[in-house]
């Protein structure tokens, strides 16, 4: 998909990743959004939990960690992520699930933002991100789940340690 500045940048242009409701604008916390990661086999999902108050678009992706370490900032949205998952978020929990992903390491990043207005979002921490965020004519929080980095093995191939939880 979209590295982090398209999943901001380029989707809140083409996708409303990066939009908020006025309603919710006034209202909104960084606690409004969480994101839980884990990994089995080939697939890795993100519980997100929406209490904002309204629906929200949402994105979890996935960028090459090269050798399974969380690679700088620049390096990870320069090439941007080509493995998602996306789409509107209601209030409450959903699961976004990414299937037979490449064997390899991958950072997992996450954005969400309002359905309507460009007011909020909220995106998984990274090192690096405030001032990308600092960009945007709204409110932006780091969401406390960090991007994480994780190795998978190849599509059907047997995982050798059960269930890795990444939540928060």
């Amino acid at each position: 998909m979209h590295s982090i500045t398209r999943a901001a940048l380029v989707g809140a242009a083409a996708l409303p990743l990066a939009m908020a409701a006025p309603s919710l604008a006034s209202a909104s916390t960084a606690a409004d959004v969480t994101f839980a990661y884990s990994a089995s086999g080939s697939t890795v999902s993100n519980t997100i939990t929406n209490n904002s108050g309204g629906a929200l678009q949402c994105s979890t992706s996935l960028g090459n960690a090269p050798g399974g370490v969380l690679p700088p900032i620049e390096v990870t949205i320069g090439p941007g992520q080509t493995i998602y998952e996306s789409g509107v978020i209601p209030t409450g929990t959903t699961v976004q699930t990414i299937n037979d992903i490449p064997e390899g390491s991958y950072v997992v990043l996450a954005s969400c933002g309002s359905v309507d207005e460009p007011t909020s979002m909220w995106v998984s921490d990274y090192p690096g991100l405030e001032p990308y965020l600092a960009m945007f004519p709204y409110t932006t929080y780091a969401v406390q789940q960090a991007s994480w980095v994780v190795s998978l093995p190849s599509a059907g191939a047997p995982t050798s340690t059960p269930d890795m939880n990444f939540g928060s």
